[in-house]
């Protein structure tokens, strides 16, 4: 079966200065996937979500992406000056609706404070309130930008359940940029490694969800992967 295309992308190229950070990339992401993005700090991986999300468009190549698209980043970007309802409907055409930021405050676990000040907010809260400022554009491409990367270590599982049970529901396209292998074995389809501005590995993640860390091939693909970021584990067994 064929299934369309949500991100294509054909030779893309981009420097800054003398430096090359894309060079010729290729990459292609079917309706409703979930792709991870890895590689080493300074690789592009940001720099090509930027360009993704229209942020950047100084380019050499051909990029084609959903004309409904949102981004969330690491920081939440929140509008410290405006309630949490009205950060989440920010930018939206007409009349800000609240009733409508209520409905997705509601499922990303946040019913209650609609009328909060970013300040007031906890991390997870404030990348929640982010996630849900994305949805409300009911996105057929979302966009992370290692959205869980600032959060604590129970904070950050609690996120990525959370984004893996809107992304099953919505459908949509997801690009995540991480650092961290194991979160993109668990959320992804397939995972990308990133290196000297191309796509130079991926790997399949074939695996029922919720994924175990402990199952044999999910140990694998993170050695795997592992040794493709130039990392090698180590051993704790005694």
């Amino acid at each position: 079966m064929n299934v369309p295309t949500a991100v294509r992308i054909s030779g893309l190229s981009k420097s800054f200065g003398e430096r090359h950070v894309l060079d010729g990339l290729d990459l292609t992401v079917r309706q409703g996937e979930f792709v991870a993005l890895l590689g080493r700090s300074g690789c592009g991986k940001s720099t090509l979500l930027r360009i993704l999300a229209g942020l950047d468009p100084e380019i050499s190549g051909d990029v084609t992406v959903p004309r409904k698209h949102a981004v969330a980043f690491q920081s939440p970007r929140l509008m410290p000056w405006k309630r949490a309802w009205h950060n989440v409907v920010l930018g939206l055409p007409g009349r800000p609706d609240r009733r409508l930021a209520q409905r997705y405050l509601e499922e990303v676990g946040l019913p209650n404070k609609a009328r909060a000040w970013p300040k007031t907010l906890s991390g997870g809260e404030a990348q929640r309130v982010s996630l849900a400022r994305a949805l409300v554009r009911e996105p057929d491409l979302l966009l992370l930008d290692e959205p869980f990367g600032a959060l604590d270590a129970l904070t950050r599982v609690t996120a990525q359940q959370l984004v893996a049970r809107l992304w099953e529901k919505h459908g949509c396209a997801v690009l995540l940029v991480t650092h961290d292998v194991e979160e993109a074995l668990l959320l992804a389809d397939r995972v990308l490694v990133m290196d000297d501005g191309v796509i130079a590995h991926q790997a399949v993640v074939d695996l029922p969800r919720p994924r175990d860390v402990g199952d044999p091939t999910f140990v694998a693909l993170r050695t795997e992967l592992l040794a493709r970021l130039g990392v090698e584990e180590v051993s704790h067994a005694v």
